[in-house]
């Protein structure tokens, strides 16, 4: 198995937090692409701190942008072009967790978005969506999103208090399992993180 790349339906859903989940669940190696937003603890830095994993673990993105904004005006703003033709998974000897930058049609540059992207790595994607009002319309919109482009679609991990029907509807409605379940953390950490037992064999879902 070559490993997950991890997306969103939007901003600050959780997707770092799933990341460093299916990191401590794989044994994995980890790389963010496209980092937006340089102030601060980066997701590589805050991934490495959930995990306790080692350095070696970790790969540099192929674009550090500085603006925490969508990758496209970040990269605009820095005067940088995102080329995805030019990203390149990085070598790896245990299963690659990818994480990208916002949601799923986040755009990189004029006329490619996240979801291009993801294509082009050829990873089957790992869907992280909110439990609260709302994630229904939010998850099959980028389900949707990510199967016209034949993006295999691994699963759903769900980020947030438990919403039993908010749950069963995603199955149902988006026909794809939820893979995991992340409750409300008091402390964020290897700890916890290793906990959660994945809901389904994560090397058979790829």
């Amino acid at each position: 198995m070559n490993g997950y790349f991890v997306t969103g339906t939007d901003t600050g859903v959780g997707k770092t937090v799933a990341a460093a989940w299916l990191m401590l669940a794989l044994d994995g190696e980890y790389w963010k692409p496209v980092q937006a937003g340089l102030a601060g603890e980066s997701d590589t830095d805050a991934v490495r701190r959930m995990t306790g994993l080692a350095p070696d673990r970790f790969h540099e993105p192929a674009y550090n942008l500085s603006a925490a904004l969508s990758p496209n005006e970040a990269a605009k703003r820095d005067g940088a072009a995102i080329e995805v033709k030019k990203i390149r998974l990085p070598a790896h000897r245990r299963p690659l967790i990818v994480e990208g930058a916002g949601g799923v049609l986040v755009p990189l540059n004029s006329g490619d978005t996240m979801a291009d992207l993801i294509a082009a790595l050829g990873l089957p994607a790992v869907l992280v969506a909110r439990t609260t009002l709302g994630t229904i319309n939010h998850t099959l919109l980028s389900l949707e999103a990510l199967r016209r482009r034949r993006i295999a679609v691994a699963g759903v991990v769900l980020n947030g208090p438990p919403d039993r029907a908010n749950r069963e509807a995603i199955c149902s409605y988006g026909n794809v399992p939820v893979i995991g379940e992340l409750p409300p953390f008091e402390n964020l950490g290897r700890g916890a993180l290793a906990a959660i037992t994945p809901l389904l064999p994560l090397a058979a879902a790829s």
